[in-house]
């Protein structure tokens, strides 16, 4: 069975979290929430905070090698915060250098942008951090998902069936390899 890390915090856009989590469950892949602290963590639903959701390790506790990808959920605030956590920039970068699929919606790619992992790559984001994803070396489109070697990205919440479907396949491309 495959195992994904889902990297967030409070502030992660409710949607972009929940609903790759549970298209992963569904098709049979065990899932992860990794944060900061342990707990809980806080969602945000389009214009107010949303549900919890419980932090299964925190990021002092993961071991990237146990884990065949990394789901990074949108929200403003949630990738925001994060960046600014050494700890999440370096696990973004072991996954993109194992050549693991890394996927990220909306404004979760400013975490690959931090993570200096977007020189050359191709992604597509929320529209206000494109600019950002343009300064760290990306060209960036407006597709509803991309997929660029191991890199994984969608824009908005619309796009969370297809976006879910990628990271699915990329998990099947490498258990068959």
């Amino acid at each position: 069975m495959s195992r994904v890390l889902i990297l967030a915090t409070d502030g992660f856009e409710q949607s972009e979290l929940t609903g790759p989590r549970d298209a992963l469950h569904q098709a049979g892949i065990e899932t992860v929430v990794a944060s900061p602290r342990p707990g809980e963590i806080k969602g945000w639903q389009h214009t107010d905070w949303g549900d919890s959701v419980a932090v299964d390790q925190t990021l002092d506790e993961v071991n990237e090698g146990s884990f065949d990808a990394l789901v990074l959920p949108g929200g403003q605030m949630n990738p925001d915060k994060l960046r600014l956590e050494p700890k999440a920039i370096a696990l973004v970068q072991s996954f993109a250098r194992a050549g693991k699929p890394v996927a990220a919606i909306c404004h979760g790619p400013w975490l690959l942008a931090e993570a200096n992992v977007l020189q050359g790559r191709t992604v597509t984001s929320w529209p206000s951090i494109r600019t950002d994803l343009r300064n760290a070396g990306a060209q960036v489109v407006d597709q509803a998902v991309v997929v660029d070697g191991n890199l994984i990205t969608s824009r908005k919440p619309d796009d969370i069936p297809a976006f879910s479907k990628a990271v699915i396949a990329a998990l099947q491309e490498s258990a068959a390899a």
